[in-house]
């Protein structure tokens, strides 16, 4: 744990430091999220019970190798679309490695389109590709891709083959510091809140839901995608359905079976999600 002046910054590596020499990491889960980093989570405020002690400006978590993370701003939660979106379109002006600017970005399917928005108006090459860290890097082995991210809390860049959750946190000290540039030893800190804020009043607010289902029965599971797909050829009926659930949702727009042409190497990946 490292405390710098308003800041901690907490690479959450279960409960013990010794998680490296320990095969059940300590006893803990190593995923990096507000369910697993609870003593974190606890500590930025964000936690069910209540306490006296104020949470500190910045915190982060690594999974046990470190190549996924998660960023905390004090009370505050980055979601991963966010975090990948928000390093996007700070990075020229924040990060020296990108000063002569980005080849372009990419997200998985599943992740939100906040990135689609800052590649749009920032004029960059964008790329939609299915989950997996290997499409990612036949992009930036090809120069076609600086930055990219996933929602199960993956971020990555061109200077290695591979997500770098240490990478991610370091980035995002590097946009804090430049958004406080003009203000140091100031009483007014442009916080991690401050920053997604100021990021949603410029490109918009994406909101999404992430829900795992474990040991479910897999003849269920295809029939269930079957259906999504044969209920894509009518959005009306769809929305007709949805309508007499609940009667106030909004409308659906748009549904697809998402298919993937590599633009690198031409191979096609079919039925990657819907």
């Amino acid at each position: 744990m490292l405390y710098c002046h308003k800041f901690l910054l907490k690479i959450w590596l279960g409960n013990s430091s010794l998680l490296f020499l320990q095969e059940d990491f300590g006893g803990g889960h190593p995923d990096p999220n507000l369910t697993y980093a609870k003593e974190l989570v606890e500590r930025m405020g964000l936690g069910k019970s209540s306490s006296n002690v104020e949470p500190p400006e910045f915190g982060a978590a690594a999974d046990g190798d470190a190549d996924r993370n998660m960023i905390l701003g004090k009370r505050f939660f980055v979601t991963p679309s966010d975090s990948v979106a928000i390093i996007a379109a700070n990075a020229v002006q924040s990060i020296p490695y990108f000063a002569s600017g980005l080849k372009g970005v990419a997200r998985s399917m599943p992740t939100s389109a906040a990135l689609d928005v800052v590649a749009n108006n920032l004029n960059l090459k964008f790329f939609e590709v299915p989950t997996g860290w290997k499409f990612f890097g036949n992009l930036m082995d090809a120069g076609m891709c600086s930055i990219c991210g996933e929602e199960s809390f993956g971020t990555g860049s061109d200077h290695i083959r591979e997500k770098d959750g240490i990478w991610a946190v370091l980035a995002w000290l590097s946009i804090i510091a430049f958004k406080n540039k003009d203000n140091l030893g100031g009483d007014k800190l442009v916080t991690v809140e401050d920053i997604v804020r100021q990021h949603w009043a410029t490109y918009g607010r994406h909101y999404y839901s992430r829900y795992d289902y474990e040991n479910v029965d897999a003849g269920a599971a295809k029939e269930l995608m079957a259906n999504l797909v044969s209920m894509q050829s009518s959005l009306s009926d769809v929305n007709k359905l949805i309508k007499e659930i609940w009667s106030d949702v909004s409308e659906v727009v748009a549904a697809d079976e998402f298919e993937y042409k590599d633009p690198v190497d031409g191979s096609v990946s079919k039925h990657q999600g819907i």
